[in-house]
């Protein structure tokens, strides 16, 4: 297999977490490449983010919680307290239509799902949430951010709404949340949306271990420029463009939000992934596999893991877009969504 390069974005941006990514074999492999040239682009960014920090010039706090929350949790925004969290969550749509249960990526936000939400509240419940440790949700408490943590929250999200079944859509990280709840409560999954998931380990990483986090990871605990969060995003759009002023500056100020990037780090040291065939071969709901054919994040090969493991799944892949079809194609990737939603 081909050796993975470690970048920025597989760290702090909305991809799986430290880039625990499955590449399968490239039809003329390239040549491996000395570590020294891969760890090196690590080692100079520690270096200048070091010297920033020393320099006090990109020191970078916490932001205000009231700030953010005037800016970022405006109506249809809410709270809602559940297995001892109080969850960033926006339920739109009507309260009797099929629910929706949306999950986000490593290091984003339920901001990441607005243009679907949108096109969608007319006729489904639409349910988005800042997973704990992200966004306006921030610090679990507990300090646990496993997988079976993340199963829990969310079924205690589901019992607080009063919803018994949901169709569960998860991107990235979000995504491997999402089959793991299919696999381990089939009753509340009716059907399964996979967008670019994580689960497989890529080389150089086991099953079983934990990864080494770094100093330079740790260190954008105190200095995240803006820059830095920009250069780390751009490589998840096919067409860059489509990262907005905007959208940079909503994600900067939501890994700035209190608490966020230390949560994000304890993720990172507590991620152990387990190999997913057992759980992916126990879902019973329809699933359709959505990926972006530019994704330089998770690649689209990765797919045909999950084509040969889940049952009846089907992909569909969209040309020209990258590791975040919701967000920079939405008009080209909500149809497919609303075919599969169809009855």
């Amino acid at each position: 297999m081909q050796p993975l390069r470690f970048t920025l974005i597989g760290l702090i941006g909305p991809t799986s977490p430290s880039g625990l990514i499955r590449i399968s074999p490239p039809d003329n492999p390239a040549p491996a490449l000395p570590s020294r040239l891969v760890t090196r682009p690590m080692t100079l960014t520690f270096l200048l983010l070091l010297a920033l920090a020393l320099s006090g010039w990109a020191w970078s706090p916490d932001l205000p919680r009231a700030e953010l929350e005037a800016r970022y949790a405006a109506p249809p925004s809410t709270f809602v307290d559940a297995a001892g969290l109080r969850l960033h969550v926006r339920d739109s749509g009507p309260r009797n239509a099929p629910a929706l249960l949306l999950l986000h990526g490593f290091g984003s936000s339920l901001h990441t799902w607005d243009d679907w939400a949108a096109g969608l509240d007319g006729q489904w419940r639409v349910v988005r949430v800042d997973l704990p440790g992200a966004g306006l949700t921030g610090a679990d408490p507990t300090a646990d951010y496993s997988d079976e943590r993340g199963i829990q929250v969310l079924a205690a999200l589901l019992d607080q709404l009063g919803i018994a079944r949901a169709t569960v859509i998860g991107h990235s990280m979000g995504g491997r949340l999402a089959w793991r709840l299919a696999a381990e409560q089939p009753a509340r999954v009716e059907r399964l949306v996979l967008i670019a998931p994580d689960g497989f380990a890529s080389p150089g990483f086991a099953y079983g271990k934990a990864p080494d986090v770094g100093l330079t990871v740790r260190l954008m605990q105190h200095v995240l420029p803006r820059p830095l969060v920009r250069a780390s995003l751009l490589p998840a759009y096919s067409d860059r463009s489509k990262a907005t002023d905007a959208m940079v500056d909503r994600y900067h100020a939501m890994l700035l939000a209190p608490g966020v990037r230390g949560a994000l780090v304890a993720r990172l040291q507590q991620l152990v992934l387990q190999e997913p065939t057992p759980w992916l071969q126990r879902i019973a709901a329809p699933t359709l596999l959505l990926w972006g054919e530019q994704d330089a994040m998770i690649p689209a090969l990765n797919a045909q893991d999950y084509l040969r493991t889940v049952p009846g799944s089907r992909l569909v892949t969209l040309p020209g877009v990258g590791h975040l079809p919701h967000e920079e194609a939405p008009q080209a990737s909500l149809p497919v969504l609303r075919t599969f939603l169809a009855p």
